[in-house]
């Protein structure tokens, strides 16, 4: 299984300030019911400096959990289970595989898995 793409986070601007409307006019009934949006960068990762995203080509971990084009939260500064999925480089290449004794170069933690449903 092979990595297609690594990249860095961005850090998220703030896009709007949720508050009291500013609109004009008649107020509408469901302004208390406003929620602010869910942030998933501040839900799924822990260290954003050590964190970064990469999409999988190929099938070989289905057993695992990850198809093909899935999109993999990788978290470097996480020491590895024995029962994790883990990025690492052999032979020159990056490599999915689970934890083992044979993984001398670690490059990071799968924390999540972002798999599309369609």
């Amino acid at each position: 299984m092979e990595v297609q793409s690594v990249g860095k986070l961005n850090k998220k601007t703030q896009r709007y300030e949720p508050g009291v409307s500013k609109q004009t006019g008649f107020p509408s009934p469901a302004t208390h019911y406003a929620e602010a949006t869910i942030d998933l960068n501040h839900e799924l990762i822990a260290n954003r400096e050590a964190t970064f995203f990469v999409r999988v080509d190929g099938e070989d971990m289905l057993d695992q959990g990850v198809a093909h084009n899935d999109v993999l939260i990788i978290d470097r500064s996480i020491a590895p289970k024995s029962t994790d999925v883990v990025l690492h480089v052999k032979e020159g290449e990056f490599k999915l595989d689970k934890m083992s004794t044979e993984v001398i170069e670690l490059w990071g933690v799968v924390t999540y898995i972002i798999h599309a449903t369609r």
